[in-house]
């Protein structure tokens, strides 16, 4: 079968367009993760998002929504109790990092009868995703964009240097606790796609890559979003040949067009020293 006879079928069309939505999403998100070294904080927060899951299956609501309300509560607490109550930053995101997990454990367990989706929540199908989560996708890339839009100057500036962002008179706690809300948000609705194992790399990896080939914040957030893509859509494509899990395929080649572009750099560099 090809990749247009693929394209017959509602579900691949869900995961490409889930790919391009969710692409953005973490590509905006994530900038501000790697910029702020918020990378730890992003774990504790995927994490932490498996309580919400476990509620959600133990009281028979939507599993998202309770993740997504136990991910923006724990990013807001994690933010708190750094700031607020003495608390290392370290520490106040493995008490989140382990209340979420504990949690989730527990009522799952204690879940009547099986949850035979579970799997797709901890490792991620890019082939499950629904109407309803492009829906929520496309909503949050749009809301992501106009705060970025209206905010653009407060948010580099908070990304690179809070200290010296306080003193330009910027509300830099307003500009934090939305962008912790952001980040929350954005974790839960991309779990489809590889994963509470690996959703850490999908605000990362890209990020990370295109930080390599520029420094400006602006062509960043472009630049990850385009390899953000590039690797959804083309893990989805090999691990449909290869018969792999999507999820785990998807960040194995987010991973190698890091390395990739190391080379790349690398080459270039040599390069330009000869």
């Amino acid at each position: 079968m090809d990749i247009l006879d693929l394209l017959n079928y509602a579900f691949f069309r869900n995961a490409l367009l889930g790919s391009l939505f969710a692409s953005i999403a973490c590509g905006i998100i994530g900038t501000y993760v790697v910029s702020r070294r918020l990378v730890f904080i992003s774990g504790g927060i995927t994490h932490a998002s498996f309580g919400g899951l476990g509620v959600g299956f133990y009281f028979g609501i939507n599993p998202i929504f309770s993740a997504m309300i136990f991910s923006v509560m724990s990013a807001f607490g994690i933010q708190w109790l750094s700031e607020k109550q003495g608390v290392r930053e370290d520490s106040a995101i493995a008490v989140f990092w382990s209340l979420g997990m504990a949690v989730g454990i527990m009522l799952t367990f204690l879940t009547p009868g099986f949850t035979p989706n579970l799997s797709e929540y901890l490792f991620g199908n890019i082939l499950t995703v629904t109407t309803n989560d492009i829906i929520s996708l496309v909503v949050l890339s749009v809301l992501l964009l106009l705060f970025f839009i209206a905010n653009y100057h407060s948010i580099v500036s908070v990304s690179f240097d809070t200290q010296f962002a306080k003193s330009r008179r910027i509300h830099t706690q307003i500009i934090e606790y939305a962008m912790m809300m952001f980040i929350a948000v954005t974790i839960v609705l991309s779990i489809r796609l590889v994963g509470i194992v690996l959703l850490m790399s999908l605000i990362t990896i890209p990020q990370m890559t295109a930080n390599l080939f520029t420094v400006n914040y602006s062509k960043m957030i472009l630049l990850s979003i385009l390899i953000s893509l590039v690797g959804c859509v083309t893990g989805l494509l090999l691990s449909y040949y290869l018969n792999v899990p999507s999820g785990a395929f998807i960040i194995f080649v987010l991973i190698m067009l890091f390395f990739l572009g190391k080379c790349i750099k690398y080459v270039v560099k040599r390069g330009k020293k000869i």
